[in-house]
């Protein structure tokens, strides 16, 4: 399913993924929130709708007192009208608050207050100035439940506005749990995602270490988007390219290196007879002559030989018999091999550390560790002092080689792990070297996925090796 899509095809759909995510958040946010607007702006209109009506419940009650106690003073018909009018407009407004949340008890008190003022209205004249009065006191009575009604009003609106201000609280603690759980899930969506897009990259990395290091013997395989899937078989094609290349190479200098070894023998038995004088005696002049031949012909064998011996070296690299081995044993044992070179130089080799379990080809380790250390045998002034370290660090084991000698000259250090290549700064009084000792090391080293450095300690030289996958002791 990955490998139909490209990485960047990934890559945007996971995006709008998360965009999706936050943005349902974001739109449920907002339409909530639209929500509490709408029901707030309604409960601010009927709140003030309800303070209005208590407010002109009030007014008409004041008017009809007014117009009752007048008609029944005066005894006019349009004042009664006019009580009329009002009471009717009273009882709407009554009836509008009822349905609001008055009691209904109440409203029937203030309707029977009503009623009882109606029929004081009409009377024998006689009986006017009695019933004015009791129009007076039954005002009073409904003055009160006009009040009462009022209380019961702001308590109705304030309980309304609680009960907003409880959605609104409740509302506000899901929309931040909704934000937070859409954030949240958002970076673990990212996170996912990066180490899902990560891996296959990963891979190529080290994958493309891999051809770097030589270790061409293991197939490249990327799992993961089209277009990287893509440039893994590429660079598997190329994996294979260079293995045919190089055994193509080893090859090559097998065939010509024998093919020179041939005549080169040839060559150094004529000399030879002509030094022994079988063709006849010679001058001094031949004899000089003689000489340089074979002192060349000496030179051109061991090139040949170097030249074998690296191009072995090389393809045993890629042919590892890992076993456990204690790392500290093995620097010993290859302290006490050299331990005649050592000695005629009147040199001190110190071996410092921990025993250290390791999974490592012992002939190979071995082998890189006993061309540093005859190395810095071969640089170290007399009476110098070799040092030996060996330390456990978090997944590597380190060894640091430390001699007194004169070091390397700063244009050699980039160059120094090249095969042939020679420094400038040689012991004096010494055959100068091959130039294939380290390169081997280097070979080695990097053949079990570690890695050697040169630091720039003075004075002497100072190598660091670094090999991965320690085991538990």
């Amino acid at each position: 399913m990955l490998e139909r899509f490209s990485f960047r095809q990934l890559l945007v759909i996971a995006f709008l993924l998360i965009a999706a995510l936050l943005g349902a958040a974001s739109l449920r946010a907002l339409f909530s929130l639209e929500d509490l607007t709408l029901e707030s702006r309604d409960n601010a209109a009927r709140s003030l709708e309800l303070s209005e009506a208590a407010q002109s419940l009030n007014e008409r009650s004041i008017s009809m007192e007014r117009s009752s106690r007048q008609s029944v003073v005066l005894d006019d018909r349009v004042l009664r009208k006019r009580f009329g009018d009002d009471a009717r407009d009273a009882a709407a407004i009554l009836t509008k608050l009822a349905t609001e949340g008055i009691p209904a008890a109440r409203a029937q008190q203030w309707r029977t207050r009503l009623q009882t003022i109606g029929n004081l209205l009409t009377g024998e004249p006689d009986t006017a100035i009695e019933r004015e009065r009791q129009l007076a006191l039954q005002f009073r009575e409904l003055e009160g439940l006009n009040a009462a009604i009022t209380v019961q009003v702001q308590q109705t609106i304030q309980q309304r506005n609680k009960s907003l201000a409880g959605k609104l609280e409740t509302s506000r603690k899901h929309l931040a749990q909704q934000v937070i759980g859409a954030i949240v899930l958002a970076v673990v969506m990212a996170l996912a995602f990066g180490v899902w897009f990560t891996l296959p990259l990963k891979r190529l990395e080290n994958a493309i270490v891999g051809l770097g290091e030589n270790r061409l013997d293991e197939a490249i395989s990327i799992e993961g988007p089209a277009d990287l899937v893509l440039v893994g078989q590429r660079l598997n094609w190329l994996r294979l390219r260079l293995a045919e290349l190089d055994a193509d190479k080893s090859r090559f200098l097998r065939h010509i290196s024998h093919e020179l070894k041939t005549p080169l023998a040839s060559l150094r038995e004529g000399v030879s007879l002509l030094e022994d004088g079988v063709a006849g005696t010679l001058s001094p002049d031949q004899r000089e002559i003689a000489q340089i031949l074979r002192h060349n012909t000496g030179v051109l064998q061991g090139q040949i030989e170097d030249l074998l011996r690296f191009n072995t070296a090389a393809f045993e690299a890629r042919q590892l018999h890992r076993q456990t081995v204690d790392l500290l044993h093995l620097i010993e044992d290859q302290v006490d091999a050299q331990r005649l070179q050592w000695r005629a130089r009147e040199l001190s080799v110190s071996v410092v550390g921990e025993p250290l379990k390791l999974e490592v080809d012992p002939e190979k380790i071995g082998t890189a560790l006993a061309n540093l250390l005859s190395n810095a045998i071969r640089y170290s002034p007399l009476n110098g002092l070799i040092r030996l370290e060996l330390s456990r660090l978090p997944g590597v084991a380190r060894i640091d080689i430390h001699d007194q000698g004169s070091g390397v000259a700063l244009p050699d250090r980039l160059r120094i792990f090249e095969p042939f290549y020679r420094g400038e700064r040689q012991p004096t009084g010494m055959p100068r070297g091959s130039g294939i000792g380290l390169s081997i090391v280097h070979e080695y080293i990097a053949a079990h996925g570690g890695r050697i450095e040169l630091l720039p300690d003075q004075p002497g030289a100072h190598f660091r090796i670094e090999l991965p996958h320690v085991s538990k002791p």
